[in-house]
């Protein structure tokens, strides 16, 4: 049966783009566990047809959307080329490396489909078709206008090579991801400690907003005029975490990062960001 769109995998992502989009016709969708009976019952209850074979899914589907976990994006994508049909546009929306976007690319256009690489760059639940998405790839642009047409928002064009829009999720995840494991190292320390509130207000007195380019160029000059200091400051604090016995996994990666950095002795850092930044990397620290 001809559908408008196909969708690998049934998770989170899969379910909230399968219930909300403007298919005209329910989503033809394939998961690696659809003989089991509770995802059966999911897809039913969603009011989806459950395919029993990739083969079902993708057949008669010019659009499709590949949602599985990380490890799987190899495997979805080495699947369904095996029975994609020549000119269909497959949408990688898998949180994964460049690197392994440009090697599925090479599987999905060796058999004659499209390959587009999607960053979906929110949570999709409660922003179901709300979700910001980056696509880029040469059929950018195709993908862009049936993504839109199926409902999607907010969609942008990252780049013309896969690669582009998984290269800016993938970054943004060290500080948006980091800073989630920062937080825990920080608050278990301070909770053992007897010290939560304490801690959480003296990092609201001394939070001041600001755009993160400032935020980067002011970060990297401390590093650079202040490393070494700070790096032996940070093993102290790598004693006391250790010591409450909650880990300091994070903060023994700050000791290398500062240390690195400031051993490059610039002691008077560029004025700008970008020339900090060309300053790092003439000093070797990408390879430390």
């Amino acid at each position: 049966m001809d559908r408008k769109i196909a969708i690998i995998g049934f998770g989170e992502a899969g379910r909230t783009f399968a219930t909300a989009g403007n298919w005209g016709e329910p989503a033809g969708v394939y998961d690696r566990l659809h003989d089991e009976a509770i995802m059966h019952a999911s897809m039913v209850a969603a009011k989806v047809t459950a395919c029993d074979t990739m083969v079902d899914a993708l057949s008669g589907a010019p659009l499709v959307l590949s949602l599985v976990t990380a490890d799987q994006a190899p495997l979805a994508a080495q699947e369904a080329a095996q029975h994609i049909a020549p000119g269909t546009i497959f949408c990688d929306m898998n949180s994964i490396a460049p690197q392994t976007k440009q090697a599925n690319a090479a599987v999905i256009e060796g058999a004659g489909a499209h390959y587009v690489d999607v960053a979906v760059m929110a949570p999709v639940d409660p922003a179901a078709l709300n979700v910001p998405l980056l696509v880029a790839g040469d059929k950018a642009a195709q993908a862009k206008a049936m993504l839109e047409a199926m409902g999607f928002a907010k969609v942008r064009i990252a780049g013309d090579s896969v690669g582009s829009a998984s290269s800016i999720k993938m970054i943004r995840s060290v500080m948006v991801k980091g800073m989630e494991a920062l937080t825990a190292e920080c608050v278990l320390a301070a909770e053992k400690a007897g010290v939560l509130d304490e801690v959480l207000s003296s990092l609201d007195a001394s939070e001041k907003p600001k755009p993160w380019a400032e935020r980067a160029d002011y970060n990297l000059d401390r590093m650079m005029i202040h490393g070494e200091r700070r790096a032996a400051e940070m093993e102290e604090v790598v004693k006391t975490l250790e010591g409450l016995g909650t880990g300091a996994m994070i903060t023994r990666g700050t000791v290398v990062r500062q240390r690195t950095i400031g051993e490059m002795g610039y002691k008077q850092p560029a004025n700008s960001l970008e020339r900090k930044i060309e300053q790092v990397k003439k000093g070797g620290v990408q390879t430390a």
